[in-house]
Parts: structure tokens; sequence; C-alpha cells
């Protein structure tokens, strides 16, 4: 069976407004919309590196104690929280390996295709 959600505790936490800390969540295999998608947001125009805060708001399914992840809470991460979900996304996702061996389905001849991270914007480079 596929696995497609996968439970992660944040290194320092998101501390929300009422200052409880918040380390435990949820985050979901990526679709093509979920890439695709936050191209057409303007301030993904504005800021390319705005894509992975987009990004991460329609991946993450829950954060305890936090009722809707939207891109503000994503913006008040702390850095090595997101850091930690950018290697997260990059794993599930598999896109950490930049080339990948494929089979031609005509020739049966193999070989190795490059594959671009997280929609190709070099702002969501893996950390680790």
């Amino acid at each position: 069976m596929l696995r497609t959600e996968y439970d992660f505790t944040l290194p320092m936490g998101y501390l929300d407004p009422d200052g409880a800390l918040r380390r435990t969540g949820t985050m979901r295999l990526a679709t093509a919309a979920d890439e695709i998608l936050p191209l057409r947001d303007p301030r993904v125009a504005q800021n390319s590196a705005y894509l992975i805060v987009i990004l991460l708001s329609r991946v993450i399914t829950r954060l305890d104690g936090v009722d809707m992840i939207t891109p503000q809470v994503i913006e008040n991460l702390f850095a090595a929280d997101l850091a930690h979900l950018q290697d997260l996304y990059n794993e599930i996702n598999r896109v950490d390996d930049p080339q990948r061996s494929v089979i031609c389905p005509n020739c049966r001849q193999s070989f190795d295709l490059e594959v671009e991270r997280l929609g190709g914007s070099a702002a969501t480079p893996s950390v680790s």
C-alpha cells in the first residue's frame, strides 16, 4: 500500500499566538497541483523564495493545536523548522536525488533522468 502521510516533529516548534509551542504534525505527499498552482500566486511571482511557504501550507495537513495551516503559519516558523520541513518534503517526495535511472519502454535501454526540485525553484533547496 502506498504511504501518503508522514508524521513529523519540529526541532524548535511553532509558537502560536497564545504562546503555546506546537511541535508535531503530518505532511502528505505532494500532487502535481501542489507544485503548479502556487506558481500562479502573486506572492511567488514577486519573490520566488515564497514558493516553499505556499507549498508547505498545502501539504502540511496537521499541526497539533493549529486549526488551519495557512501561509502565515509557515511564515512564522523558526528557520530551523522551515529547513526541517523542506528536507522532509524532499525526502518523502523523492526529489533529493537529482538523477534517476529510467528504462525506455521501447528499447529497454537504461539512462539517467535529471529531475528538478520543488517545481524547479532554486529557492527551495535542501539544507542537509
